[in-house]
């Protein structure tokens, strides 16, 4: 059995026992988090919702909060003397997938 669920603006496919990586969540570590907004369960009854499936929750357990690798931001015009560099860290919440609740 997986789901499809919206979280940060984004749709992640989840099964139970997975780890994901998702935009950081205001959540203690060690504490468990349940997502509401499922847009679709799947396996051997499918279900989609509309937008989201009635009855329908995600929980997850928190691992970890972190930041994620140092992307370099290079901005350059030619001929302009002009160059500016910076760099960004995205922060990230690590769940580990503990239940997909269907009633």
């Amino acid at each position: 059995m997986y789901a499809v669920i919206e979280t940060g603006g984004k749709q992640v496919k989840v099964e139970v026992g997975q780890e994901i990586y998702i935009e950081k969540l205001e959540v203690e570590a060690a504490a468990d988090y349940t997502f509401d907004k499922v847009l679709m369960i799947g396996g051997s009854k499918t279900k989609i919702g509309k937008p989201y499936v009635k009855n329908a929750s995600v929980t997850a357990n928190v691992v970890k909060h972190g930041r994620g690798p140092k992307i370099i931001i290079y901005k350059y015009l030619a001929k302009k003397h002009y160059h500016k560099k910076n760099g960004h860290r995205q922060a990230y919440t690590k769940l580990s997938i503990t239940a997909i609740n269907v009633e």
